[in-house]
């Protein structure tokens, strides 16, 4: 990682990358700022605690897919946002919701349905992969890749990716209904999908007396999330001002999939100090720089 040569502003990423190409230009801004922290014990078990992005969940992130405000992470093919990879499925409960929610959908919320859907749905054979599901490679808790089921890619996007043009709309077509019928987007969505851009990490850690506990980190899922290919997108929201126009926070806009992370008595603590915490005045905080930069305000650091 190195420092621009151009300004003295800390990058974050390798000069030559398509990362910092976006934060020169003023799309993005770096990742490296000021951030606030809340940590306490989950009432319902006193060896679980978490670790809470308050910078993050007070931004005014709002997603911008299908609109002229997402420039999409490849920027050859804009129009499918951050979906131009397919999504890895978590776990068996996500792939069944996952069928539920194909069985439940109406054909006119999904442009590229394949065309063996409906036979496929009828049939009693469980032995055969979804239409819509393929075999990739994910790499494991130690590095080492092994099998993994993620949704199919056609026309460099997943195949879930509604484009432009189509009758409801470019975007997810899982997304789309599940508003329209409003359905729980955190079920009828594949998880890796409904979490971003909160991301969730566990860990075990022992404390000094000898007593585990479990933390789990609720953050901004930033480039980094995304390893070491995060820094190759040509685009990415949410360190982008264009992205942080909401009235409300995050914790307010994001509340069902925080309660899904969390867990309803977790999410109530939080809600509780944020609402508390909201009386703060915000240049008093470490804003997040992209709400910031919307509302002229300078963030403390």
């Amino acid at each position: 990682m190195n420092r621009s040569n151009s300004s003295s502003v800390f990058l974050g990423f390798p000069e030559s990358s398509p990362a910092a190409a976006s934060i020169r230009a003023g799309e993005e801004l770096p990742l490296d700022f000021p951030r606030e922290w809340y940590e306490f014990t989950d009432p319902t078990d006193i060896e679980h605690v978490f670790s809470i992005d308050l910078t993050w969940l007070e931004s005014n992130w709002n997603c911008t897919f299908g609109t002229p405000d997402c420039l999409g992470i490849d920027s050859e093919n804009a129009d499918v946002g951050c979906c131009g990879h397919g999504a890895f499925l978590a776990d068996e409960t996500d792939r069944d919701q996952l069928y539920d929610a194909v069985a439940q959908m109406p054909a006119k919320y999904w442009q590229l349905r394949p065309a063996s859907t409906d036979s496929f749905l009828a049939s009693d054979d469980g032995t055969d992969i979804e239409p819509w599901l393929t075999w990739d490679e994910l790499d494991d808790e130690d590095g080492n890749p092994e099998p993994a089921l993620k949704t199919t890619v056609v026309n460099g996007a997943c195949i879930f990716a509604n484009r432009a043009g189509w009758e409801t709309g470019a975007g997810c077509a899982l997304h789309q209904w599940g508003v329209n019928a409003n359905e729980d987007l955190t079920v009828v969505k594949p998880e890796v999908c409904w979490q971003l851009p909160l991301r969730r990490l566990e860990a075990w850690e022992e404390r000094p007396d000898g007593q585990e506990i479990l933390r789990t980190t609720i953050t901004e899922y930033n480039r980094r999330g995304w390893g070491n290919g995060g820094e190759d997108f040509d685009w990415y929201c949410t360190t982008s001002p264009r992205c942080h126009t909401n009235a409300e926070p995050m914790w307010k806009t994001q509340e069902t999939e925080l309660r899904a992370l969390m867990g309803p008595n977790s999410y109530e603590v939080l809600r509780k100090y944020l609402e508390a915490r909201s009386a703060i005045p915000a240049h008093l905080r470490a804003q997040h720089p992209a709400s910031a930069s919307n509302n002229n305000e300078t963030p403390r650091g």
